[in-house]
């Protein structure tokens, strides 16, 4: 049997394993915590409870859903070993027999007093954000950097940073590191480079420094680097902005930059997006260039708690844990440490930071700007990632 179909079944005895500890450790004054996730189990067992590919298992079982209950299941055993006093159901968000809503019925009737998910598209987003609104208990949301339009609701906790709060990092990141040095956005057509330039001109207004001279370019599809150099001067040194999150066209910029880079002093900055690009980037072809990018999940694996995590994987299953793994970790640990405190009081004290771990998280208020009323939590901590000659590294 491959190697990612006993991944998938290793996490399925898991899974297994955490229904008997919670079931076998129910006792007066238990938190309780429902976690939701796309685990496939009904799609990967027949009707007589057999398992259906046992040479390889598609991919959609195989997702970042699954990695993150693996991070949530080494961070209940962590609890475990300590006492912790915890109820957890785990619902499975792709399950045949309930849909999500009838799933948080459920979770309502369970008395549940924290929700922590991973959701694949903004309706399940709203979904459980309207669930913990009516519970009046939080919702973790681990991955979606989206509000999904939802406003108004103090108990949604976004852990990956919208787009809006990217930008005005990388608006003050400028403003600190290359203020004086020609700062050019290329961008393409389209509502997301729309909102893009949008984010950059308010960050501007809304400056305590000097605001920056942002010149804005816009590129076809199928720009060749010339386009690129009439736009910068050689004896300057200039930040070129990516101003869309286009994967291709971020790529392709930075190919056309790093073709020039020799000849021409340029870093360039890019969106969010190129957390997905890292390992492209240190290819041959981007050699020289220096490239800058934005992320809430920056973690290079030096802390205690990611070297047992990496050593766990290794051992146990012959692989290397992903990031979803570690964001499972630490949303788990943090939340549900939270939570045993503060018990019915988790709400009021979300922000705190005491039970940081892997990585530090800055849960900050949104508010509306109209109504001057609290829309949401955001995690509004940033790392900055810089990549140069195959080397990655986290830099101030």
């Amino acid at each position: 049997m491959k190697q990612f179909s006993w991944r998938f079944i290793f996490s399925l005895l898991l899974l297994n394993a955490q229904n008997v500890w919670a079931q076998n450790t129910i006792a007066e004054s238990k938190q309780r915590i429902a976690i939701f996730a796309p685990l496939y189990l009904d799609s990967a067992f027949d009707g007589s409870g057999n398992y259906k590919f046992p040479d390889a298992a598609p991919k959609y079982i195989n997702n970042p859903g699954l990695e993150f209950y693996e991070g949530v299941q080494l961070a209940l055993d962590s609890l475990a070993n300590e006492k912790a006093s915890l109820e957890v159901y785990v619902y499975d968000t792709r399950a045949a027999g309930k849909n999500l809503k009838q799933q948080l019925a459920q979770a309502k009737s369970d008395s549940v007093q924290l929700l922590i998910g991973y959701t694949s598209t903004v309706s399940e987003l709203q979904q459980m954000a309207f669930s913990s609104q009516e519970m009046k208990i939080p919702f973790i949301n681990v991955n979606l950097p989206n509000d999904g339009g939802v406003y108004d609701n103090p108990y949604l906790v976004l852990l990956n940073s919208t787009l809006k709060t990217h930008v005005e990092a990388i608006y003050r990141y400028i403003q600190k590191h290359f203020p004086l040095d020609e700062l050019i956005v290329f961008r393409k057509k389209g509502q997301l480079e729309d909102l893009i330039h949008s984010y950059l001109e308010e960050a501007g207004k809304n400056t305590l420094g000097v605001p920056l001279k942002l010149k804005y370019v816009e590129l076809t599809d199928s720009f060749a680097v010339k386009q690129i150099t009439e736009n910068i001067d050689s004896n300057r040194h200039s930040v070129c902005i990516a101003g869309s999150l286009e994967e291709n066209f971020g790529k392709r910029l930075a190919l056309q930059l790093a073709s020039v880079s020799n000849q021409y002093p340029i870093t360039l900055m890019g969106m969010p997006t190129f957390d997905n690009l890292n390992l492209e980037f240190t290819k041959p072809e981007f050699k020289g260039l220096e490239i800058i990018y934005s992320t809430p999940f920056y973690n290079p694996r030096t802390d205690t708690v990611s070297k047992k995590i990496v050593n766990w994987f290794n051992i146990k299953m012959f692989a290397r844990p992903s990031d979803m793994v570690m964001r499972g970790y630490e949303a788990t640990w943090r939340f549900a440490n939270l939570l045993l405190r503060y018990k019915k009081d988790i709400a009021s004290n979300i922000s705190r930071k005491e039970f940081n771990v892997i990585r530090e998280l800055d849960i900050q208020p949104v508010l509306n700007k109209k109504t001057n009323s609290l829309d949401y939590f955001e995690n509004k901590k940033l790392f900055f990632i810089k990549m140069q000659n195959g080397l990655i590294k986290g830099v101030d």
